[in-house]
């Protein structure tokens, strides 16, 4: 059997019961799942995922309220431009799409806040479409089961995306089934830092295995540092706005952070992404 096959004969038996799985959750499950999951784990996004649809169940019921309120429900997940693209993108369906995510991958992609990964997977986990999707977990596994590399590189190269196009299913409901299952290997058995290799269903055709699992060679990877950052500061001044109903003051704001440089580069990051409006009276609010 080829890693194909193997792999997805593993996810029947392994999938993890989650709720953008299940048919009722729709295309903007899938959709509003996808954004949620860039970036962050999933036991963080199951109870904002769960408190989002049940007030947002459609696209439309998002786009009738104001971006605001898309950042204010967004919680503590973190990169909270997302709840900002997904408010944009819910908002183009309405008024574009009559209120039903669309299909094609064309289309996907030419909504706001969509890129290539995003407008595949939903196509492929929502439509049963055929596309090579790529997140990092799909990458890390085809890295290692067909390169023989312990990592991929740090940005998709025209390489990797012919190989992930060569391997793909021709039947379309082959390849998303393909899809789901690689990227469900990657994260709980392929993982980054701890691979469980002996259960692994493809360790037998592993090139990654086959050539002694060679430590990465290449660019250092990417690291995610967080504490004391600006990014750790932005979030604790969005969080004050999240939690006023009302515009704050500026020294409300600031009490949420002892540095004053850092604060200052934070609270003009926040108004130049739009995630943060300054009021006609010097106040700040969400938009």
């Amino acid at each position: 059997m080829s890693v194909i096959e193997l792999t997805v004969g593993w996810y029947r038996d392994h999938k993890r019961d989650l709720p953008w799985r299940h048919p009722e959750a729709g295309a903007w499950g899938v959709m509003v799942s996808e954004f949620m999951l860039q970036q962050t784990p999933v036991s963080r996004v199951l109870p904002v995922y769960e408190l989002w649809l049940a007030r947002w169940p459609k696209p439309g019921d998002l786009a009738a309220e104001s971006s605001g309120e898309a950042v204010r429900a967004w919680g503590r997940l973190g990169y909270p431009r997302r709840a900002l693209r997904l408010h944009a993108a819910a908002t183009a369906i309405a008024t574009g799409h009559g209120g039903v995510v669309p299909a094609s991958y064309e289309e996907l992609r030419s909504l706001p806040g969509i890129g290539d990964y995003t407008a595949a997977a939903v196509a492929s986990f929502a439509y049963g479409r055929r596309h090579a999707v790529l997140d990092t977990n799909v990458r890390r596994v085809l890295a290692r089961a067909y390169s023989g590399a312990q990592y991929p590189a740090n940005t998709v190269s025209a390489a990797e995306r012919e190989l992930a196009k060569r391997i793909l299913p021709e039947q379309a409901s082959d390849a998303a089934a393909w899809a789901a299952a690689s990227m469900e290997l990657g994260a709980l058995v392929c993982t980054a830092k701890a691979p469980r290799c002996e259960q692994c269903p493809v360790a037998a055709l592993c090139k990654w295995r086959e050539s002694g699992y060679p430590e990465h060679t290449g660019p250092a990877r990417r690291g995610q540092s967080y504490a004391g950052t600006d990014r750790q500061c932005r979030g604790a001044l969005l969080a004050v706005l999240r939690a006023a109903h009302i515009p704050v003051e500026a020294e409300t704001l600031f009490a949420a952070w002892p540095d004053e440089a850092q604060r200052g580069r934070a609270l003009q990051g926040l108004l130049t992404d739009g995630l943060a409006v300054r009021t006609a009276d010097s106040r700040y609010r969400l938009p």
